[in-house]
This record gives structure tokens, sequence and C-alpha cells, in this order.
């Protein structure tokens, strides 16, 4: 099994360097994971750097490695974005932590017409931190180089200035246009993905209006949880990422 834990606050490392994570990192590499000096794992920083090495320090307050190997990875352009809808229960979480490891390169909270769930006053900044911290835990599981970004909540009015500058596509199951016969054009791509009602006619309007792409992606109707991370999935193959 692979190990890597983030440490945000590394700047640099150079093969020979002790590089070390502390506190609940630490603890969970120790108590949880049962590390031990002479086991191989990896620390990044979530931006790109990783350095690997041998862990010469095994203690509930501090793992530290000897570093043999760093890299450091570009972010990738263009960047996929999905715009989560926010729904009941864990759907949305569900989505994120996919798309996490799918390669998505940040999430956006969706606040849509038809949306069940709902953040307000301080739910807002609790569910951000929720996803952001599903966003990392994905992140250290699916071994990724760059930390994916977690936006803040978005209303759809506010999705479609983001037409202006990005490719958006918008998951519709009623669609004609399938997402696999559409071809990058060199921007960001920006997904909506709906709640469980599906977005609201009015929103598919002032979205087309704005310049975005409604697709879908097969015959089949996804669940909330699953159409982003499946169309992700497929921009992979178009972006020639897989």
């Amino acid at each position: 099994m692979a190990h890597f834990y983030l440490d945000e606050t590394l700047q640099s490392a150079s093969v020979g360097d002790r590089v070390a994570i502390t506190g609940q990192e630490a603890r969970h590499a120790v108590t949880v994971s049962r590390l031990a000096v002479g086991e191989s794992i990896a620390i990044g920083n979530g931006a790109g750097l990783v350095a690997r090495g041998t862990v010469v320090t095994a203690e509930h307050a501090e793992l530290a490695i000897e570093v043999v190997e760093v890299t450091e990875a570009p972010r990738r352009t263009p960047g996929i974005f999905l715009a989560q809808a926010l729904a009941k229960g864990d759907r949305d979480e569900l989505a994120v932590q996919a798309a996490t490891e799918l390669g998505v390169d940040g999430v956006i909270p969706w606040a849509a017409a038809r949306s069940i769930s709902r953040w307000e006053g301080a739910k807002v900044s609790k569910g951000r931190d929720r996803w952001a911290a599903v966003v990392r835990e994905a992140s250290k599981q699916s071994l990724r180089a760059w930390l994916p970004d977690v936006l803040d909540l978005a209303t759809t009015k506010q999705l479609t200035r983001l037409a202006e500058s990005a490719r958006m596509l918008v998951l519709e199951p009623t669609a004609a246009l399938p997402l696999s016969e559409l071809e990058p054009d060199g921007r960001d791509i920006v997904l909506l993905a709906g709640p469980e009602g599906g977005i609201a006619p009015q929103e598919l309007d002032a979205l087309a209006a704005a310049g975005a792409s409604i697709v879908r992606l097969g015959d089949e109707v996804l669940r909330t949880s699953t159409a982003g991370p499946a169309a992700i999935a497929v921009l992979n193959v178009k972006l020639g990422r897989w």
C-alpha cells in the first residue's frame, strides 16, 4: 500500500534532506497506518512538490524521512473544474471525493434552484471546510501532487459569468449533444452537475444564453453523485490525461 502525506508548508526539498510531518498527520501515520523506521513514503505540499524517502523517525509527534527522490509536477492545463450542486445526505461529498480521485483541478459548491440541501449562515463555511477535508483525504489516497481548489459557494447567476472565460459544459440527460463528441479548445472546463431533481429549465436557459454547452453523457440518467465524475473520466481521455 502506498503511503502519501501532505504538508502544505513544505517549500522545497533535495535528496538527502530530512522532511517531516507533525501533528495529526504524524499520529495517524504511526498509530493507524503503523508506519515504522525503514519504510518508504512520500510527502507532498499539494502544489506539485513531492519528496519520497525512507522513514528515519516514527513517533506520535513527528514522522520524518530522509529524502531519496524529489519530483515537481506542473499544474495541468487546461484545468477541469466541477460545479457540483448541493445535494442531500452525502451525495455531493461522494461526487467531490470521486472527482478528486479522477483528477479534477477544483470544485465549486453550487446552490442550484432545486438543491434540497442549503448552505446558509454558519453552514457556508462549515460546508466548504467539509468539502476541503474530503478533497484533502481523497488527494492523499490517490497520491495527487496537486491539491484541488475548493472555491466559494456560487449561485447560478455567478456561474453564468464563468462562461465568458471558461468552457462551460452543463450535464443534462435530455440534451441532444453527447459530451464525447466535443473537442477541447484550450480553455479551462467547468462542468455543471445538477441536484437530485435536475437543473431547473430557467437555469438551463440562462446558462445556454451565457454561452454554456448543454451536453449529455449517455442514455442512462445518473445520480448527482456519479454524473460529474463520469464526465471527468470522459474528459480525461479527450485531454490526453489518460
